[in-house]
C-alpha cells in the first residue's frame, strides 16, 4: 500500500511539474524570483518533449507500483496520462516536437505578458 501511495503521488507531481511548466511564468508576476526557478523548469519540459526523453519520475512512478504490485507502464508520462485525453492514439515524435512547440509558444506569450504588466507597473523587470 505504501508503494502505491508514493507512486500516486509521483504522479501528482509530476502532473503539478507540467502544470508549472506550462503556466509557471504567470507567477513572477506575483513573485518575481520565480523566474529563476521556472525558467530551467521551462527549459527542461522543453528538451524533454523536444527530445523524447524519459522524465526520471516516469521510472520512479514505475518501480513504486511494481513495489506495490501493480504493472509498470511503457512510454512516459506524457504519453501514459496526458496523451489519452488529448490524443485518441499513441504519442508519436511529432506530437513530441508539437508539444515542445506549444509549450514554447504559450511561454513567450505568458512572458510577454508578464513583461508588459510589470513594466506598466513602473517595476523594473
Amino acid at each position: 500500500m505504501p508503494y502505491r501511495v508514493l507512486a500516486d503521488l509521483v504522479v501528482v507531481v509530476h502532473l503539478l511539474f507540467v502544470i508549472y511548466a506550462i503556466f509557471g511564468g504567470l507567477l513572477v508576476l506575483k513573485w518575481k524570483f520565480t523566474v529563476f526557478l521556472h525558467i530551467p523548469a521551462l527549459l527542461w519540459g522543453t528538451v524533454v518533449e523536444a527530445t523524447g526523453w524519459i522524465c526520471p519520475l516516469t521510472p520512479l512512478e514505475n518501480r513504486f507500483r511494481m513495489e506495490a504490485g501493480q504493472t509498470a507502464y511503457s512510454g512516459g508520462f506524457v504519453d501514459n496520462y496526458v496523451v489519452p485525453v488529448l490524443y485518441p492514439e499513441n504519442l508519436t515524435r511529432a506530437d513530441q516536437l508539437v508539444l515542445a512547440l506549444f509549450l514554447v509558444t504559450v511561454n513567450i506569450v505568458i512572458y510577454v505578458f508578464v513583461i508588459r504588466r510589470l513594466t506598466r507597473r513602473g517595476q523594473p523587470v
